[in-house]
């Protein structure tokens, strides 16, 4: 493969990147966890799919109280997954297979076991060490109250009190308090790791709760007033960029700041934000100035219809043309349902109650699933823009909705007092072999529990084998580098109800039958299809290439 960046610095603009999850990819020394050398040794693996680029979930230090997004040094590598040396053979590696290497960089929040926190718990209020967090007096006669209605992500109240009286700030869980981003010290510091890791090879940066840095700690601390919702449910009631943590304008400024780093080097580090925010609001983010690129999440999130679909492509499309970025594209990631089950399930189901009853209520079709991930997959490879797709999904991997409460390790099980199950279910580590005591996953069990249908889904199983999912994958991503032209599409005018029909701009076409029924197979010559379908008709739940 070539060095795309060699060839042109906007590399990442229709690149098709592929997520990593350390913990669960491949364990090369046997502990049952994924680590550094796992992922280098499977790298031909990624270079054979025909993936652009790697992002690597968090790697570092980190008492894994939230799956490693609790970060105690961003400038080191968990001894669990290895070494720096480790980090550094991994990069020279992946490059010299042509693949770039994108990583997970996550500012809103340290980890409790961070220097700079226990620094501040020892320091005492109003200390220096304290101002680089969130602390704040409580209310009530005797600071028993937290100090606002402030929600976490998780459940419960965004505050935990210290022994010495104080509150400090966590939109997550209580072992990841926020940082003070008002702070110059905050701020250098994560200028001082974006440099760490681009001098180390890194080619760019996927930012963790992109929206949540910019804080407004303006006294009085203002509440809510809607402690019943969710922190995510509350930006909504707000005029846009004044929510009192997320998505602020002030955060902006931060990106722009980062933006000058990023562009100092050649060819430029990219990054992708991962902002939860509407489609207008995202666009700031990926403004060339600032991040260059922001995660669409509202076509993972949409539902498997023909109308929805194209109105969130149309809408996508236009939200990145605004911003002068490419649209970013994904189907299943680390805190979500795999899209082999979550498409097949009916439309208004509680994937939280589905996942609490191990996958049993509904009961899903493994094999319609398939087919219906499989035609959204080759649907969203032919979309202009970058591909998101996330390790074990090239093998067509459902989630594993009944693994038995005892082994969940999600900090959401526990933090909701046992109400949501978590995202254990699609971090199952990968299976490479048929059989092994962890499917070829490393020498002994894996840290969660594999089903015996894994051995059907393995590398070994499908690799080679005409029709399976992974070939399939094989197959779009090698065609697709030679049909790429452009960022444009033309939806065809005359295509029937439930069809999905659109030309890229060299003449490339793909349609999406999402209609229920079998329908006539356009004209042009099968350049690859998502499944099998009676001569001369594209039967339900396809996507066809045609030339």
């Amino acid at each position: 493969m070539t060095d795309l960046s060699s060839r042109n610095p906007d590399w990442w603009r229709q690149a098709v990147v592929y997520q990593v999850y350390p913990r669960s990819f491949a364990d090369a020394d046997g502990d049952g966890f994924g680590d550094i050398r796992g992922v280098t040794e499977r790298l031909t693996h990624l270079a054979g799919l025909g993936v652009d680029a790697l992002w690597l979930s968090p790697f570092y230090p980190s008492e894994l109280a939230d799956g490693g997004y609790d970060v105690a040094d961003y400038r080191d590598v968990d001894p669990r997954l290895g070494s720096l040396a480790d980090f550094d053979a991994m990069v020279a590696e992946a490059h010299r297979l042509g693949l770039k290497l994108i990583v997970d960089l996550v500012p809103n929040h340290t980890s409790r076991l961070h220097p700079w926190f226990q620094e501040a718990l020892a320091a005492g209020p109003g200390s220096p060490a304290r101002a680089r967090y969130v602390f704040h007096d409580g209310r009530g006669a005797h600071g028993e109250l937290p100090p606002t209605d402030w929600q976490s992500v998780f459940g419960g109240s965004a505050w935990r009190r210290v022994p010495d009286g104080q509150w400090y700030l966590h939109l997550f869980t209580p072992e990841q308090p926020d940082l003070n981003w008002d702070h110059e010290e905050v701020r250098e510091d994560f200028r001082t790791t974006l440099r760490f890791w681009s001098d180390r090879g890194v080619d760019g940066f996927r930012v963790d709760v992109a929206h949540a840095l910019a804080k407004d700690l303006s006294e009085p601390l203002r509440d809510l007033g809607a402690p019943e919702l969710s922190a995510d449910a509350t930006l909504d009631r707000l005029p846009p960029g004044t929510h009192p943590f997320y998505d602020r304008d002030e955060v902006h400024a931060i990106y722009r700041d980062w933006r000058r780093i990023l562009d100092s080097y050649t060819p430029p580090r990219m990054a992708v934000a991962e902002a939860w925010v509407p489609g207008a609001r995202r666009a700031l983010y990926a403004r060339p100035e600032e991040l260059g690129q922001a995660f669409n999440f509202e076509y993972l999130q949409a539902g498997w219809g023909a109308e929805e679909l194209r109105g969130v492509i149309t809408g996508s499309l236009e939200t990145a043309r605004a911003a002068g970025a490419s649209a970013t594209w994904v189907l299943s990631n680390h805190d979500v349902v795999r899209h082999a089950s979550r498409l097949i399930l009916p439309p208004g189901t509680d994937g939280n109650a589905w996942l609490l009853s191990g996958g049993h209520a509904p009961e899903i079709d493994p094999v319609a699933g398939l087919r219906r991930a499989r035609a959204a997959t080759l649907l969203m490879l032919a979309l202009p823009g970058s591909s998101y797709v996330y390790q074990g999904e090239e093998l067509g991997l459902p989630e594993v909705a009944d693994l038995p409460f005892e082994v969940l390790q999600d900090p959401v099980w526990e933090q909701t007092g046992h109400v949501n199950k978590g995202r254990d279910g699609c971090r199952v580590p990968l299976p490479w072999t048929r059989t092994g005591p962890s499917y070829g996953f490393g020498a002994g069990a894996a840290w969660l529990p594999q089903p015996e249908s894994f051995g059907a889904y393995a590398v070994e199983a499908q690799d080679g084998t005409e029709g399976s999912t992974l070939e399939l994958y094989r197959a779009a991503l090698k065609l697709r580098r030679k049909l790429l032209a452009g960022e444009a599409l033309t939806w065809t005018a005359d295509a029937p109800a439930g069809v999905l029909d659109f030309v890229r701009g060299d003449g490339w076409r793909c349609v999406t039958n999402l209609s229920g029924t079998a329908l006539p197979l356009p004209a042009g010559e099968v350049l690859l299809s998502s499944g099998p379908s009676a001569a001369g008709s594209i039967d339900p739940d396809t996507t066809v290439w045609l030339g």
